[in-house]
């Protein structure tokens, strides 16, 4: 077997004309890795022999060359390879209904003959991309743990840059601020750095300064004396006391008005403090991890944030990156966070689509990290099987899916799909809108009937 890294994919030719066999050859030998049969066995035997990513196979090949048997035969080997390799099928134009049946076998698509190059060309690409990345799947479930700073997953350099620099960090007890939008994983990061840490063993302390009001974030930070203000009926620790020899975490520090922004900065330069309503000084040891949402420095020019305060919180400044600038990421937390969802909801071990990844990934995601990680235990409560594809996406993202739009019927590609589309339609009506009955009469599964609804936006 060829070296599957190779830069060329596979492209497996099934077609018993020489003559035709040899210009298809010739049409796509720059971009794939062309292997060809005359028959069944052939084709079989290649399947076996070297590594495919998909198969354009004539339907009607010796010894039954009135049957299609020998076209389904390929399709249904291609299907049982892991991950399954699509078959692009390839008729004569009075066999239509042979081509609905290969569709209903599980076929990618089909063409008539003769094949018009630039559309045979598109849909050859997009099988082969499916294929690829249905193996890069596999490969990231064998991984998902690989790749990781505390909690944090991915591989993009964008990630890579920030979790180097922080695994650099997390040795000290510098002061750190970390910005990111909402979402991006700010507190994820500060735990990893402190988890790694020579603190790790020792509190790590939580707050955010935008949950609290006005009047009870000094007293949260700093605690106060029995008796400091109405309903102090006991003395309490603030969160510094809480964390004292640990880390403490102040997240959306940008909320901070400015008195406690210069009690704050005492602390810092100090390393001591008292309670609200108190004298006594109490000395601390923490490590101090900031975080804010908005650009500090801008807030510094708008004179809403100290600028010595800033430049104590900044002595390491990290940068987290929103999930659109890390989008080969995605595939990987998906999987992570299917899992993840699978073993809180006790569900069976998931796997994804490839056309949900593709969705996913063409997503702008404002909500980062934190709504992929929602989207995809949505997916995972209200999916019925374990394979998820993209059914039960929010409308936003399912909008920008690849397939679902209508496309132009006029065109090859956009006959193929109203084909489909309305095969699965008059399924779904004259079953009543009952998948598992619609998904027996077209001979297929019921998860990927529940695909090519989705894709194609089908209303049933």
């Amino acid at each position: 077997m060829e070296n599957p890294c190779s830069a060329k994919p596979g492209l497996l030719l099934v077609e018993d004309d020489q003559a035709l066999r040899n210009g298809l050859k010739w049409a796509l030998s720059d971009l794939y890795r062309v292997r060809e049969a005359a028959t069944r066995r052939e084709a079989l035997a290649e399947l076996e022999r070297d590594d495919i990513d998909v198969v354009l196979s004539d339907l009607r090949l010796p010894p039954a060359l009135d049957e299609i048997t020998e076209g389904l035969a390929i399709i249904e080997a291609a299907r049982a390879q892991q991950p399954p390799v699509p078959v692009i099928v390839m008729t004569a134009s009075d066999s239509k209904e042979a081509a609905l049946e290969a569709v209903r076998r599980g076929a990618y698509g089909f063409f008539e003959k003769p094949c018009a190059p630039d559309e045979m060309m598109h849909v050859i690409h997009q099988a082969a991309r499916l294929r690829n990345l249905e193996r890069e799947l596999g490969r990231l479930r064998e991984r998902s743990t690989s790749y990781q700073f505390g909690s944090l997953i991915g591989t993009s350099q964008a990630l890579i840059k920030v979790t180097t620099q922080a695994r650099t960090v997390a040795a000290t007890s510098v002061t750190i601020l970390i910005s990111g939008e909402n979402g991006t994983g700010k507190e994820l990061l500060a735990r990893a750095i402190h988890n790694e840490g020579p603190r790790g063993d020792l509190p790590f302390i939580a707050i955010s300064c935008a949950a609290l009001p006005v009047t009870l974030i000094e007293s949260e930070l700093f605690g106060h004396e029995k008796g400091a203000f109405t309903g102090a009926v006991a003395a309490k620790k603030g969160r510094f006391e809480l964390a004292d020899g640990g880390t403490l975490f102040l997240d959306e520090i940008s909320e901070l008005d400015r008195p406690i922004q210069v009690k704050l900065l005492r602390v810092l330069q100090e390393r001591s403090f008292e309670r609200v309503g108190g004298t006594r000084t109490h000395a601390v040891d923490i490590r101090l991890i900031a975080a804010s949402n908005v650009d500090l420095e801008a807030e510094v020019e708008a004179g809403r944030f100290r600028r010595d305060l800033y430049h104590r919180l900044s002595i390491v400044p990290l940068v987290l990156p929103p999930l659109r600038e890390r989008i080969e990421d995605i595939p990987l937390l998906a999987l992570h966070f299917a899992e993840k969802a699978a073993a809180k909801h006790g569900r069976p071990n998931p796997t994804l689509e490839p056309t949900l990844v593709e969705a996913l990934t063409r997503y702008s995601w404002p909500g980062n990290v934190r709504e992929l990680e929602n989207v995809i235990e949505r997916l995972v409560v209200l999916t019925p099987e374990s394979k998820l594809g993209f059914e039960f996406l929010p409308e936003k993202i399912h909008r920008q899916a690849p397939g679902t739009g209508e496309k132009d019927e006029s065109t090859f590609e956009g006959a193929i799909e109203s084909f489909k589309r309305r095969l699965i339609s008059d399924a779904l009506r004259m079953e009543k809108g009952h998948k598992m009955a619609a998904a027996r009469r077209l001979g297929m599964s019921r998860s990927y009937l529940h695909e090519l609804v989705s894709t194609y936006g089908i209303k049933d």
